[in-house]
Parts: structure tokens; C-alpha cells; sequence
């Protein structure tokens, strides 16, 4: 593996190497001593070109974890803004040395383009509405982890799914590792091309009594141009999980969030705060299963 661009480009075996190791990883953070010598001498650069200190933080951490030496892009303040070039900037990695980039950008295709211009592996931290394969990793960890397994379980994915690159890249992944998805929303916000094993709903109640696990995307009102829904009120009204629906859910079923999240509006504090809710949880393995990608890529390549 030298890249990871997209969870398409995942077998299960490779996904479920990822998520064996994100395990043993687990177990070190556990340690009082939480660092391991496997990335010593290597850099991994972190370059944001959107704002996203959860995600920046976690890659961060999990580089560091693993000895590695980080250093972070911010392209606000940075010559980019005088106008320099994806290109130009990757230039300037490959000539520091970086063994690994973990880019953040907002137009689809950019970890793509940069793949072809350094010689380091190159992973992928978010690119516009395409993907966020690390997010799906760490979702598909936290399901095992709660679950026992992902083959055969129900997934239902909610809210804003067209512009969700979280969606795009679950979606991929929790098919390839045998789960069977839902997308439920309104009609404006659930595309109908994304994938011909998935199913898409538009009754958020008909669904979650069949769910193992219902996944509550953000509404993400930076991205959106055009009235997508008549209010918040009336979207938190009808695709909003709240106590009530909860308790419609499965007795075992389990709650997810990639947050940010939108308190009140698609998620209540009373589910977000609830035993059943993984969020906290997903913070922790999002370090576990990108220490597991960093390994991969960068220390224990085959």
C-alpha cells in the first residue's frame, strides 16, 4: 500500500488488516508509556487547507505516537494565499524530505493530484464532497469494537449524505467488509448514484427499528448554496434523533456521529450523551486506526 486516497481502493483483507492493527495500537495507547520507535527519523507533514483541528490533532497525535518527526501546513497565512500552487507546495515537501503527506483540501481530486507529484505516500484527510477514508476506518473500528463484527450488520447513514464525503467513503467501505447500508434523508439531500447495493429511505422512523447501528451525519451549511429543506426545525423534525426515537431503535443498536455536530438539530444532547452513543469513543480510535494507516504506509510496507 503506498497511498490512501479512497476506501475504494480497499480489499477486505487490507481493511481488516487496518483495523487487526488500529487494535494492537489501541493497546499501546493504553500503556503509560504511549510512544513506539517504529517511524523514528521519518516526517509526516499535515497540510489543511481547511480548518479541521479534530482531524489535524488525531493525525498529529497518531504520528507522533509512532516517533515520527510532524510538521503542519496551515495554508491560511501561508503562501498559498499569495497564490501559490498545489503544485508549487508540492515541490516544496518533496525537497524538505516529507515521507508522508496527510492533505486536507477543498476541490475533489486533490490527494489525487498530489500522488503523482511526490515520491511519499500520500493520505488522504478529506478532499471537498469525494472522501474521508480515515473517518470510515475509524467508524468501521468503533462498530467492531462495539459490535463483535460489520458483515452482516444493518447501517444506517443520515442526514446530509450529499455532501458528505464521510457518507461516500462509509458507504464503500462498510460494503466491501459485508454490511448492509441505508441512506435516509430528504429527498434534496440523499443522491441516488452513489452505490447500486445501497438502499435509499426517506421515512427516518420505518428504518431504525431494523438498524444495528444508525450513523447521524452533520448538516453541513457551509456547503450548501440552495434551500435544501423548508427549516432546521422542520429537517430536525423529521430526520432529527432524538429520545423518542432512540427508544425505537434496536435494544442493542448503537449511535454514531462524525461530529462536529449540530446539538438540537440532528442529534438531541439526551442520544448524543447516552450509553448507546460511540462518539467519545470514536474520537479515541480515529488515533488508533490512523496510527495503523501511518504503520502501514510508512513502517511495515509489504
Amino acid at each position: 500500500m503506498k497511498h490512501l486516497l479512497s476506501t475504494a481502493d480497499l480489499d477486505a483483507a487490507t481493511a481488516t488488516e487496518i483495523l487487526d492493527i488500529a487494535t494492537e495500537m489501541a493497546n499501546v495507547s493504553g500503556r503509560e508509556i504511549k510512544k513506539l520507535p517504529t517511524l523514528r527519523g521519518r516526517t509526516v507533514v499535515n497540510l489543511f487547507y481547511e480548518d479541521s483541528t479534530r482531524t489535524r490533532i488525531s493525525f498529529e497525535a497518531a504520528a507522533k505516537r509512532l516517533s515520527a518527526d510532524v510538521i503542519n501546513f496551515s495554508a491560511k497565512g501561508s503562501s498559498v494565499e499569495k497564490g501559490e500552487s498545489l503544485k508549487d507546495t508540492a515541490w516544496t515537501l518533496q525537497a524538505m524530505g516529507a515521507d508522508a503527506v496527510v492533505i486536507r483540501h477543498p476541490a475533489s481530486g486533490a490527494p489525487h493530484r498530489l500522488a503523482n507529484w511526490v515520491t511519499g505516500s500520500v493520505l488522504n484527510a478529506g478532499d471537498g464532497t469525494h472522501e474521508h477514508p480515515t473517518q470510515a476506518l475509524l467508524d468501521a473500528y468503533t462498530i467492531r469494537s462495539r459490535m463483535g463484527r460489520i458483515d452482516g450488520l444493518h447501517v444506517a447513514i443520515v442526514g446530509d449524505v450529499l455532501h458528505s464525503r464521510v457518507a461516500r467513503s462509509n458507504v464503500l467501505l462498510l460494503n466491501t467488509l459485508g454490511a448492509k447500508v441505508t441512506l435516509v434523508g430528504p429527498p434534496t439531500l440523499v443522491p441516488t448514484d452513489l452505490n447500486a447495493s445501497v438502499q435509499v429511505a426517506y421515512d427516518l422512523d420505518a428504518v431504525l427499528p431494523q438498524a444495528d447501528v444508525v450513523m447521524m451525519l452533520r448538516v453541513q451549511k457551509e456547503r450548501m448554496t440552495d434551500s435544501y429543506f423548508p427549516s432546521a426545525r422542520e429537517y430536525s423534525r423529521r430526520y432529527g434523533l432524538d429520545g423518542a426515537r432512540l427508544r425505537r431503535m434496536p435494544a442493542h443498536a448503537i449511535v454514531m456521529h462524525p461530529g462536529p455536530m449540530n446539538r438540537g438539530m440532528e442529534i438531541t444532547p439526551e442520544v448524543a450523551d447516552s450509553p448507546r452513543s460511540t462518539i467519545v469513543e470514536q474520537v479515541t480510535n480515529g488515533v488508533s486506526v490512523r496510527m495503523a494507516c501511518l504503520y502501514l504506509l510508512l513502517g511495515g510496507a509489504r
